[in-house]
């Protein structure tokens, strides 16, 4: 898969996650049912616009002690991390059947950050959010979490299923407020641009909406389905 440019990465950062869902579907590679996490996956902590980068999996439990190997996992997880694309994202299953402790907190965000990661998607607990948040490190989980319990690394460099949808180490994700999208590699140094081609579909309507609210009239529904047929045919258009 080729890599984007740091150029193209902040591209895609300047539209939102349904935009960037919005122009995936112009291309057909997938059902439009696929490729977005479901609602479980909550924004706790933003990361400023958009968060995009390229996953780094693991799969952790935080019910039963580590073994001796298990925590030999760690650095060697760690050094998969620094080897992923910039920027990176921590894509981590919580192998627990309900979170019971949490991977992250103050010092493993803090220690992502200076191996090149942005943030974590994880079906897991986070904590310590106010100086997360200070930090600047995007925290998408199912659930806030008191304590990290017995938690360990059982696999790394690894798939990974978070949220319905199946990650493979270097896959590209989206990630904001809305929730969390995979991106198709081969797609990715078009999307931005497909970004920006989904947007203008909507404006007839919008456009139209608004000059009517502005102007404190109702639109007309004639004129409106006028309006709903040209964004279809734009959203048709190659």
């Amino acid at each position: 898969m080729t890599k984007l440019t740091h150029q193209q990465i902040e591209g895609l950062r300047m539209f939102d996650t349904p935009t960037i869902a919005n122009a995936i579907e112009r291309f057909n590679i997938r059902p439009r049912t696929e490729g977005a996490m479901t609602p479980e996956i909550k924004c706790i902590l933003p990361y400023g616009k958009t968060m995009i980068g390229y996953a780094c999996t693991a799969k952790v439990r935080a019910s039963t002690p580590p073994t001796q190997e298990q925590l030999e996992n760690w650095m060697k997880y760690f050094e998969v991390l620094q080897k992923t694309p910039r920027p990176a994202i921590a894509v981590i299953q919580d192998l627990d059947p309900e979170p019971v402790g949490s991977f992250w907190g103050e010092v493993n965000a803090t220690t992502h950050k200076a191996l090149g990661a942005v943030g974590v998607i994880t079906n897991g607990g986070v904590r310590d959010l106010n100086e997360v948040e200070e930090l600047g490190f995007g925290f998408f989980a199912k659930c806030t979490l008191v304590t990290h319990a017995y938690i360990h690394i059982e696999e790394y460099n690894t798939p990974v299923t978070i949220g319905g949808v199946t990650v493979n180490p270097g896959d590209l994700l989206a990630a904001d407020k809305h929730g969390v999208v995979l991106i198709p590699g081969e797609i990715a140094p078009n999307l931005a641009s497909a970004c920006k081609l989904a947007g203008d579909a909507e404006m007839p309507v919008l456009e139209n909406c608004r000059k009517a609210l502005a102007e404190g009239r109702e639109v007309d529904l004639s004129q409106l389905k006028e309006w709903r047929a040209e964004m279809g045919r734009l959203r048709a258009k190659k």
